[in-house]
Order: C-alpha cells, then structure tokens, then sequence
C-alpha cells in the first residue's frame, strides 16, 4: 500500500486531500508544517510527500531541502501543493528538491495520475538501491577475502627478499593476484633452489595452486631433496588437487652452493637463457617435460639437465607473458626482440625488461602476467642452522646390477633413500643424488650401451638420443654395473666406486678432457660436486670422495 504524507498547515486541505486518497486506497499520515513533517519521516515508511509552500515554523522550500537531504538514497517524491503560478516560484520548488507541483483547487483525476507515477518511479528505485545494497555486501565480502587470501599467499611466499645479490625478479599480476609464481629456498648445505610457476590462466583461480606448492617446496628443500624428487612431488600435488584443464608450466632450479653448476628441471616455461654479464647467450636450455599436473606418477618425466656456470653468468627465466605480450598491430614481442633486451644494457635488471614490454605494449591492455627472473651465479654461503648430528657407526653398502636388474630399475633413488636415512646424511641427499644419478647414468648411457652425447646436439637429438637408449637397453646382455658406498665418520667422508663392464676409456688427463663431451657435463659435475673423482687405467671405473664436512 502507497504511504502518502500531506503536509500542510490548513486543516480543509489535509481533510479534502486525505478523503481523496483513501477513497483510492491509499494509507494517509498528516503533518502541520516542516518541522512535524520531518518527524513523521522518522515514525513511518513515506513513499510520498505532499507539500504545502507556504507554512508556519518551517515552509515548504526549506522542507523539501532537508528531505532531499536525509533521504537520499531511496527516491521520495516531493508534490508541492501550491496556489502560486509566477514562474520564479516554479524554479525554487525544483531547485530546493521538488519532483513535481498541483495546484489548488485539486484535480482528483490528476493528483491521482501523479501518485501512480511518482509511486512506480519510486518502487524502482527501492528495487534498485537494494540490489546496490546487495552488490556493495558481496564487494566487501570478496573483499575481505581477498584480503585474507593476498595474506596468506603473500606469507607463503617466503624468502624472497633474502637473496638480493642473486636474485632481481619482477613478477607483474594482469589481476589482483598472480597466477605467476617464484619460490626461493636454501638448503641446509648452502645450494640455492628457484622455482618460476606459471599456472594456466591468472587471478585468483590461477593463484590459489601457489599456496600448497610453497609448503611442500620449502619442506622439500630443507630437507635436502634433488630438484626431480621436488617435480615428482610438486607433480602429484597439482595431478591430484586441480581440475582437469589446470596445470603449471615451471622450471625448478638448483644452484650449487659453490655457484659453479645448476641443475634444472624444466617443464612447459619458454627457453631459459645462460648469460654473460653483457646480455650475450651463452647457452640456451628447452623445455624438456609437460608441464605440471598433467601426467600421473606413472608417467611423469624425472630427467634433470646440469650445465656448468661461474660468477661471471646470469641465468634468465621468464613466462611466455614477456614475449606473448602484443601491441596495438598485434605483433608479439617475441624471442628475438627479448634477446636483443637482454643485451640493450650491461646487467640489465628486471624492471628495465619489463619497461621494454610494457613500451612495445604501448598502451595495450596486459593480458597475461609478466614474470622475469634473473639469477647471478655466485657462490652461496649455508644459513647457520641446528643440523642434525652425524652417525658415528661405519659401513659399506654394495650393489651389483646384471643386465636384466639394469633394464627394470633405476637403483639411483632408493640407495638415495637409504643414505638419507643415515643420521647427518640427510641434509646433502641433493648433492648425493647428482653425484650417484651422474655416474650411473654415464656407466649406463656411455659405459654399458656405448652412446655418444655428441647427438643430443642435432635437431631433435634430445629425442633421438632417448629412442636409441631405449632400443639399446631392449636388446642388452650380458652387462653389469657395481655400486660399491663407504661411509667415513672418522673423516665425514662418502666413498663411492661405480664400474661398468663397458670398454671405458683412457685414462689419459688429456683424452679424458676429449671425452668429456661424450660423457656429458656430468663429468666435470662430478667433479665440482666431489672432493676427489679418479678413473681406472681402462675407464669403467670412477671412484669419488664426498667431504660432509
């Protein structure tokens, strides 16, 4: 039901106006003046105002100015009521709030046809405000949880600003939140880990993997796991936990604490870069896996590439929104113009790559997140931190794998496994991993099935190299490899003798050096990593010695 106030100080007009509107069914209130008028708006629920110009105590023009005043929000329509016709009068009534005039005497057809109208003009804007009300609750509620998502995900996201002289990143959210992600840790041996995450998408849906991957990444390191174990892991999280079309191309990096190598797992993010200081390419490192979350465990891809590095190089990540970003003709950035960035400047930094897309942008809506990291190869030192104690109890573990043992496992992770157990072991099971995965890969791969690395770097050799692997390995007999392991406490020391029963080669220091590429970089890994690597006269055997000190 209309609720129509009549304000007026003349009792025969509020008689004759409210026995008009009743007999319309309308619900009636009466005020004197001004002042009781704006008491009854704060009794009652007015859809109406019928007001009288000319009153004691407060007139109408000032009636209707305070109305408008306090009742903003919903539209209240004001009708004066008046006998004047100058049209000064008429321009005041508007200027002061009023929505629309009757004169006196009354119209009963007209004052009829103006509350019906006023009244349908006035149940929209009710509808109206409520939905603003609704929408402004939502927008706070989204608010406050963004709020307290940007929190949790900004506190998960730790360590990033310990690493300055290593690290300049610049990760720039085309939303609110980022569904690029880069995570940096220490281990306790000193080697430093990186992961660049771009999850399909941005905003808050791509964001929200970030939160679980951090924990078991930070968890993973400080425990001294080798960057495939940390894929593996981070694999089987987002396989089991996001949608079907939801996955993270990333790359995980581990600079050792020396600074002299990395180790890489790279899957899905474009080309990474090995740099001078001067931008020049000094390498360039594919993708070589799917990218996260989109194989099961069964077939998930652990293979890991190690290169050579020094203080004089930098290492370039970045996700494929630098060189997809587009101008106004639609033209990519691209590789080629990222390239000529990088070397546009001696150590250029993160901001001024960005500064360059956002330039060649000119002006176009970001339509993916930009994410750029760099990384100086410099040695590292280890946080100072309570490390568990080392056993004191000596031993000697053997392995001896015949051809069909060679065929069906990888024996790498679980005598990892059982060295980590060990007590002190633990923290350099990263360092252990590579030394062990390196030399039983080289007796396997070059030792027992006689490839040649030099493959790999023909188009597609990465491929071809793998398929003749496999064949080689489908046809193998009558091979052996041994895995002899010493413990020292004594002088916390690891021992480790890997023999093959392949042809070898020389010892010789300088047809070693020739050799070197064909048994990859893990050579000269094994010997960054080790305290001392020395090979037999024939060149199937390779002993180690590991400081834990």
């Amino acid at each position: 039901m209309i609720h129509v106030l009549i304000v007026d100080d003349q009792a025969l007009n509020r008689i004759l106006l409210s026995k008009m509107l009743e007999q319309e069914g309308y619900k009636i209130s009466v005020a004197y003046n001004g002042l009781d008028a704006l008491n009854v708006l704060k009794r009652e629920q007015i859809d109406i105002v019928l007001l009288d110009v000319l009153m004691p105590v407060m007139d109408g023009f000032e009636t209707a100015e305070k109305i408008k005043q306090q009742y903003s929000e919903v539209y209240l329509p004001i009708i004066f009521i008046t006998s004047l016709d100058d049209q000064a009068s008429f321009e005041r009534c508007l200027a002061v709030g009023g929505d629309d005039f009757i004169h006196k005497p009354f119209e009963k057809v007209i004052l009829h046809a103006k509350i019906k109208a006023h009244s349908r003009t006035r149940e929209l804007s009710k509808k109206s405000n409520k939905q603003k009300k609704l929408l402004e609750y939502h927008h706070n509620q989204i608010e406050r949880e963004h709020e307290i998502i940007e929190h949790i995900f900004n506190n998960s996201l730790e360590n990033q600003g310990k690493f300055k002289e290593y690290l300049d990143f610049n990760l720039s959210p085309a939303s609110m939140f980022n569904g690029d992600m880069f995570l940096v840790a220490q281990s306790p041996i000193g080697n430093l880990y990186c992961m660049l995450g771009d999850f399909t998408g941005h905003g808050l849906a791509a964001a929200i993997g970030a939160l679980p991957i951090s924990r078991v990444l930070y968890t993973m390191v400080q425990k001294g796991m080798a960057i495939n174990d940390i894929a593996c892991e981070l694999n089987t999280l987002l396989y089991n936990l996001l949608p079907g079309h939801m996955f993270c191309a990333a790359t995980i990096i581990e600079l050792s604490a020396s600074g002299k190598s990395i180790s890489a797992w790279m899957g899905g993010l474009p080309d990474a870069y090995l740099i001078d200081k001067d931008g020049n390419v000094k390498q360039t490192l594919e993708s070589q896996h799917m990218a996260l979350g989109i194989l099961d465990d069964q077939e998930f891809e652990y293979e890991v590439i190690h290169f050579e590095t020094n203080s004089n190089t930098r290492l370039v990540l970045a996700t494929d929104g630098i060189i997809e970003t587009a101008n106004k003709e639609d033209t990519f950035f691209g590789e080629e113009r990222f390239l000529q960035t990088l070397k546009s400047k001696s150590m250029i930094s993160s901001e001024d790559i960005v500064a360059d897309v956002t330039e060649f942008a000119d002006g176009t809506k970001q339509q993916d997140d930009l994410s750029i990291v760099l990384l100086n190869c410099l040695p590292l030192v280890p946080e100072e931190q309570e490390r568990e104690a080392f056993s004191t109890l000596a031993f000697n573990l053997s392995l001896s794998l015949n051809s069909e043992q060679i065929k069906k496992t990888d024996p790498v992770y679980d005598v990892v496994n059982i060295l980590s157990s060990v007590g002190g072991l633990n923290a350099h099971r990263s360092n252990i991993f590579l030394l062990l995965s390196e030399a039983y890969n080289n007796a396997l791969d070059h030792g027992v099935l006689g490839l040649n690395s030099e493959i790999k770097k023909q188009e597609d050799g990465f491929f071809r190299y793998y398929e003749l692997r496999e064949a080689a390995l489908a046809k193998l007999t009558d091979a052996m490899i041994i895995i002899d392991m010493r413990y020292c406490p004594d002088t916390l020391s690891l021992y480790f003798i890997i023999c093959d029963s392949g042809r070898g080669f020389s010892s010789k220091h300088d047809e070693l050096a020739k050799v070197n590429n064909e048994f990859g970089r893990g050579v000269s890994l094994l010997e960054e990593i080790a305290e001392k690597v020395t090979y037999n006269a024939s060149g199937n055997q390779v002993e180690m010695c590991y400081k834990l000190s």
